[in-house]
């Protein structure tokens, strides 16, 4: 399967091993450049701030995104934040870590929204 904007989400999903959650908090963060939990909640339709905070915090862990403060987030350059994941993902499973093309698509695809969301 080919990445597209369309995709990229179920893409992260499957490729990365990380949550829906973390998925679309990851995306929101990446095309909407730093926001906080509350405005995370907001972008997603959420009504659940605490759920926004935590899925931020755990991408923290995953290293995709960086705290700001304790509320508010950043991602990583979509090419950065993308390898750390997956170079992680392959230490988790045991496999060595080697170029997948569709995991770098998913950064190349990310780039120009995360240029548009910083450069207004």
């Amino acid at each position: 399967m080919a990445v597209n904007l369309s995709n990229v989400e179920q893409v992260i999903v499957s490729e990365l091993k990380i949550s829906e959650d973390e998925a679309k908090v990851f995306l929101v963060v990446v095309k909407k450049g730093k926001l906080d939990a509350a405005k995370i909640s907001s972008a997603l339709g959420w009504n659940d701030e605490q759920r926004a905070l935590s899925t931020a915090k755990s991408l923290v862990g995953r290293g995709m995104v960086i705290e700001i403060s304790a509320t508010e987030f950043e991602s990583l350059h979509p090419r950065f934040a993308i390898a750390n994941r997956y170079r992680r993902r392959c230490e988790e499973d045991g496999i060595q870590f080697k170029k997948n093309l569709k995991v770098d698509n998913i950064g190349i695809l990310l780039e120009k929204p995360y240029e548009d969301a910083r450069t207004k």
